[in-house]
């Protein structure tokens, strides 16, 4: 027999009733379905069970023992039917000389080069997913110099839920939700100094606690 190829790569969902293979680009795992072939051997199994099914007897052990031998043997009409679905699929697939990986001629194949795209990539590819992660990157570092905080109160202690209702709070000084303060009470509302609960004036700017 003939070296065989696509070993790797393929699956076998023949039957009793025929042939028929899937074979896939080692690189992407696009396939490609071989038809369907009838199998004469699983065409006279299926006439020999109906017969079986009807009278009994000697048919149906008949076929009971040709689907048997078939399904375990699997026999030289399946490697035809194989070897037929290899020749069907061979078109739309080449293999690197390189790697030596059967790869798809619509996504993986590079034909100006003679590889596939993993062992020589596309130039125009590379060059455009390089000026798009360059482009991100200068972004990022463009951003580092830029006060993107300058609205934010950073200092005051910040709360994520309101503690009165459970809201989400939004940066809001008021809880959007339920209208009562999100600062702490015991924090100057004039220049934010923290001091003991129930103080009734701020120990730094003389300000009445809330």
């Amino acid at each position: 027999m003939a070296l065989i190829q696509f070993t790797k790569n393929h699956s076998d969902h023949s039957t009793d009733k025929g042939y028929q293979f899937e074979f896939f680009c080692d690189r992407c795992g696009n396939g490609f379905m071989s038809e369907f072939k009838a199998s004469a051997t699983g065409m006279a199994t299926s006439a020999l069970r109906a017969a079986g099914d009807l009278f009994g007897g000697i048919f149906g052990q008949a076929a009971s023992s040709t689907y048997e031998i078939e399904r375990a043997v699997q026999g030289p009409g399946h490697d035809r039917a194989f070897q037929a679905a290899v020749e069907e699929a061979k078109p739309n697939f080449r293999q690197c000389p390189k790697c030596a990986r059967w790869v798809c001629l619509t996504m993986c194949w590079n034909q100006k080069r003679g590889l596939c795209y993993e062992c020589a990539p596309s130039v125009e590819t590379e060059l455009a997913a390089a000026q798009a992660q360059i482009t991100v990157d200068q972004i990022k570092e463009k951003l580092q110099t830029q006060d993107l905080t300058k609205d934010i109160d950073l200092t005051t202690e910040a709360a994520a839920l309101c503690p009165s209702c459970g809201a989400r709070t939004q940066g809001a000084k008021f809880c959007p939700e339920c209208g009562k303060p999100l600062r702490p009470k015991n924090e100057c509302p004039r220049c934010g100094t923290k001091a003991e609960a129930g103080t009734k004036f701020c120990p730094e700017c003389g300000q009445k606690m809330a």
